[in-house]
């Protein structure tokens, strides 16, 4: 847990602790005015309720809102080949940054996940991926498209599957 914690910190951008700070600083705001209209009971609890919805959704949501927008990426695959003496599948794919910013880094993974004939199952199994292969990419430009290749190993299912890719830029 502690690396986790640790590893979320380090993560942060200048932009998280402006929102953080913008957040905290709306709850005291929201505090004061409940206090100054303390006389006005539904106005104060009201102000007070508020104050505590943002500071609890403002981080959360504003954070993954301004990620979207701030390392905006495309990921494409181009390729899915199972290997018939190894037990792996190679996936070949390409990372586009659609983003104002250079990356410095880019985590891409491929989920594998099964599939059946039941619709409705293939989404529930899109939830939880079997097998998760992820592998790290530097130095992308704005603009810039950029090949990799993901070794899935060791892959002994024998059914149909798919692989979806994912990338998450900073």
């Amino acid at each position: 847990m502690k690396e986790k914690l640790l590893a979320f910190v380090h993560d942060l951008t200048p932009y998280d602790y402006i929102l953080f700070g913008v957040s905290i600083f709306l709850f005291i705001l929201f505090i004061i005015l409940a206090l100054l209209l303390r006389k006005r009971l539904k106005t104060a609890l009201f102000l007070v309720l508020f104050g505590f919805a943002i500071l609890l959704l403002a981080p959360t949501f504003g954070s993954m809102q301004m990620h979207k927008y701030l390392f905006k990426n495309s990921v494409k695959l181009i390729s899915q080949k199972k290997l018939h003496f190894v037990e792996a599948v190679v996936v070949k794919g390409a990372i586009t940054n659609e983003s104002k910013f250079d990356f410095v880094t880019c985590e891409i993974t491929a989920n594998v996940y099964k599939v059946t004939k039941n619709k409705y199952k293939n989404y529930l199994l899109q939830l939880k991926p079997f097998q998760k292969v992820s592998i790290l990419e530097h130095n992308i430009s704005k603009g810039q498209t950029k090949e990799f290749k993901i070794i899935i190993e060791p892959f002994k299912y024998k059914k149909d599957y798919n692989i979806s890719l994912e990338g998450d830029c900073r």
